[in-house]
């Protein structure tokens, strides 16, 4: 049944009929080439115009005016009859034309994006410039892609989905929040908000972060890095370092976390934390204080907070997980985003995330590969054997095996002993996979392993339990050392990484294959044990640690780890130990080119101690619009310095809390300012004394903090050149505060100044207030 056709189309096809009808086609019908030449007029021309000049709006309304126009391309018709079989034949041509219209919209949509980023390309040259010169700059291709992250594998909870299936791993989540995290819901932020990052998964209670919380990036210039790097024929002077740098707000609430550090009270850090939810140092403190209480997700949490705060930092600068970028760890800004990714790499391996713990060694060590400050090389050579990723270790290895020329404090894998036990487990696995290489590749690397490094030898048969024959045990190459008294620096770094290797890789060795290929090579290696002289390998290796820089990058690898490998240190030497150490930046570098300091600290906006007096006066002014009244207020806060020692907030918190106080507090206050309560001033409630006015007992409990900073010993500071700039931020800033009825202000003067005659004056001022409210007007 054909379609019905609405009253535009019925009279279009009337027409066409009425020309068909015309003396013309009668010479059309022995000519084939003119009726497609005729052009139609009346509502089939207007028609036509309309789908020329605008696209389609629908289905019905385009393809069926368009087929009914092409009727007389056909023989001509001479009667209706005629004329629908026309139209029968050419009901799907429109559709060519559609598509033909939407590929000339995709490429016109390609060609804008060309342009955008020609546009984008001439607006920011230095983009440009910077990746170019990255990828000249880069001597080693292999190495970059070596070093380049796999960014889908950051992820621990996709990992724990594969092994313990999707519903496990969200009723595990689930638990958690309602067990620990119930309140974090009523205070987070709002669930639809989104927030993306490569290192987390941004937690929908986190509080939304701005795209950079004081903390920004920016490329070291050529002179810093010819400060950094004196050997221009290093590897290291050819790719590009970044640092982290501080905004003066940020270096602010810096510097009062260093004093909640040193004043050794945890309450501080949630103060620094509520005046800033995003700090770096506070977050990585306060995963501390979680770790050591066994509230292990709680600092897990804390540590991913961290990685997000100075993920944000990097956003626009450059990507971190290509390979090609440094970060500068002698800087004291960058110190803290090693640290959480250190600590990061030690809780996935907890959490039996070992692929991802992975992928996060990775790319610490990239940041530095050269020095490796925090020693991630001592992961790798585990998490990599045991996340399958055997292949790669071989890759490095064989990279920095070939290097012919060796560069003073540049840490070398291969010379490594845990990578040469490593190494030898890689190529087993291969051989047991059957990747075509021959079957005694990795025997022979085993007891090269075993000739340069015999220090891990016992150690790793005594974890094992694999059993040793007894003149190889009496060999004086397998004497255990437990500490390094006696021993170079080197060397007792040599039997440091021996333990350490044992410690953390003998998992790896336990299975039945392993043990008993490692006893028949250790029993098999005597004779050439007594023969060596010397191996070029140890050899490389004692150099190697001559360098003090290098030394401290195994030190501070077993400073964070102290509770797992607090065994290990009796090696590190006394004056490193005793040496004042902050969790926050265990172990400086000794060539540090900042580090928390007054230096560093110079022009940091003081966040608690003083508020700014610019904030005090407007505050002031919104609670007593009264200039006069305020000025008293004033007068009277100054007369009285005990008052600024016990109370922080300075005379706004002094009328605020005058306004609060009931009739008998404020009058023995009264009291107390006219006996003279001491030199320290009077007790305030909330502001330093026991309750209930009691007296406090010299020998308390407390720790000895130092006290508040008194206003008036503060000497009026020259205004900032950026003082100016910031003070509509400030204002911003400022809560809003609603001004105090003026009963209320002259009530506290007349109590303070008072006299008889204030007294009466207050008398008559509550009388009428009684009067007017029993008539019921206030």
């Amino acid at each position: 049944m054909p379609a019905r056709i609405n009253k535009r189309q019925q009279r279009e096809q009337e027409e066409l009929l009425a020309l068909g009808n015309q003396p013309v086609t009668a010479v059309d019908v022995d000519s084939e080439e003119e009726p497609t030449s005729i052009a139609p007029s009346g509502f089939a021309a207007l028609s036509i115009a309309e789908d020329d000049h605008s696209g389609p709006e629908s289905n019905d309304e385009t393809s069926k005016p368009t087929k009914a126009k092409k009727a007389p391309a056909s023989d001509a018709p001479t009667s209706p009859q005629q004329a629908k079989p026309a139209e029968a034949p050419r009901l799907q041509q429109p559709k060519p034309v559609k598509r033909g219209k939407g590929k000339e919209k995709k490429n016109d949509g390609l060609d804008d994006l060309d342009t955008a980023l020609a546009e984008l390309s001439q607006k920011y040259p230095e983009l440009q410039s910077v990746a170019a010169s990255s990828l000249s700059t880069t001597r080693n291709a292999s190495l970059v892609s070596l070093l380049s992250v796999s960014v889908s594998n950051l992820d621990a909870e996709a990992e724990m989905r594969k092994f313990f299936g999707a519903r496990a791993v969200i009723a595990a989540k689930s638990s958690e929040t309602s067990s620990s995290g119930g309140s974090k819901k009523r205070r987070g932020a709002a669930p639809t908000q989104t927030q993306r990052s490569q290192l987390t998964r941004p937690h929908p209670s986190w509080s939304m972060i701005k795209q950079r919380e004081g903390l920004s990036s920016r490329p070291l210039t050529n002179e810093e890095v010819q400060q950094k790097i004196t050997d221009r024929n290093s590897p290291a002077a050819g790719d590009k370092w970044w640092t982290v740098e501080y905004s003066k707000r940020y270096k602010g609430v810096t510097k009062t976390f260093m004093q909640a550090v040193l004043s050794g009270d945890p309450e501080a850090l949630w103060r620094v934390l509520q005046k800033l939810p995003w700090h770096g140092d506070t977050l990585l403190q306060l995963a501390e204080v979680y770790r050591h209480q066994e509230e292990y997700s709680q600092a897990v949490e804390y540590v991913d907070r961290a990685l997000f705060s100075y993920e944000r930092a990097f956003l626009g600068s450059y990507s971190f997980t290509n390979g090609l970028n440094r970060l500068d760890f002698n800087r004291v800004e960058n110190r803290p985003f090693f640290l959480a990714l250190h600590r990061q790499v030690a809780d996935l391996q907890r959490r039996g995330c070992i692929r991802t713990a992975f992928e996060f060694g990775r790319l610490l060590y990239s940041l530095e590969p050269w020095t490796d400050p925090h020693g991630v090389l001592f992961h790798l050579d585990f998490v990599s054997i045991k996340s399958g990723m055997g292949q790669w270790l071989l890759d490095v290895y064989a990279e920095f095996s070939g290097a012919r020329t060796e560069f003073e404090n540049h840490l070398n894998p291969s010379a490594l002993p845990g990578w040469a036990y490593a190494r030898a487990l890689a190529l087993f696995a291969r051989e047991k996979a059957g990747g075509g290489q021959s079957v005694g590749s990795s025997t022979d690397a085993l007891k090269q392993a075993m000739l340069a490094f015999p220090e891990v030898v016992p150690l790793l048969a005594d974890k094992c339990d694999i059993p040793l024959s007894p003149e190889l045990r009496g060999h004086r190459a397998f004497r255990i050392q437990t500490d390094g008294i006696g021993l170079s620096p080197a060397q007792s770094v040599l039997h440091l990484l021996s333990h350490l290797y044992a410690q953390r890789s003998a998992l790896l060795w336990k299975s039945a294959p392993h043990m008993k290929w490692f006893e028949s090579t250790a029993n098999g290696i005597q004779s050439s044990l007594n023969a060596q002289r010397s191996n070029p390998t140890r050899e490389r290796f004692l150099k190697m640690y001559t360098s003090t820089t290098l030394r401290y990058s195994v030190y501070r690898h077993i400073l964070v780890l102290e509770q797992s490998f607090r065994n290990l240190t009796p090696f590190i030497p006394r004056s490193v130990l005793l040496v004042k150490q902050l969790a926050c930046d265990p172990l400086p570098p000794l060539t540090a080119f900042s580090e928390y300091n007054d230096a560093f600290f110079a022009g940091a906006e003081e966040i608690f101690s003083v508020r700014p007096r610019r904030r005090d006066a407007r505050a002031l002014e919104r609670l007593i619009p009264d200039a006069g009244v305020r000025a008293q207020i004033e007068a009277l806060f100054n007369a009285n310095p005990g008052l600024a020692g016990q109370l922080p907030g300075g005379v706004v918190q002094f009328v605020q809390m005058m306004a609060e106080m009931p009739d008998e507090a404020l009058d023995d206050m009264m009291l107390g300012l006219a006996m003279g309560a001491g030199e320290g001033g009077v007790d305030v409630p909330g502001g330093g004394g026991m309750p209930g006015g009691l007296p406090m007992d010299e020998d308390n409990d407390m720790p000895d903090l130092e006290p508040m900073p008194e206003r008036v010993a503060v000497e009026p500071t020259p205004m900032l050149a950026d003082e100016d700039q910031s003070e509509e931020e400030d204002e911003d800033e400022d809560e809003y505060i609603a001004p105090m009825p003026i009963r209320v202000v002259r009530n506290l003067l007349n109590r303070f100044w008072g006299g008889g005659g204030a007294t009466a004056d207050s008398d008559e001022s509550n009388s009428d207030v009684e009067e007017r409210d029993h008539d019921g007007v206030d």
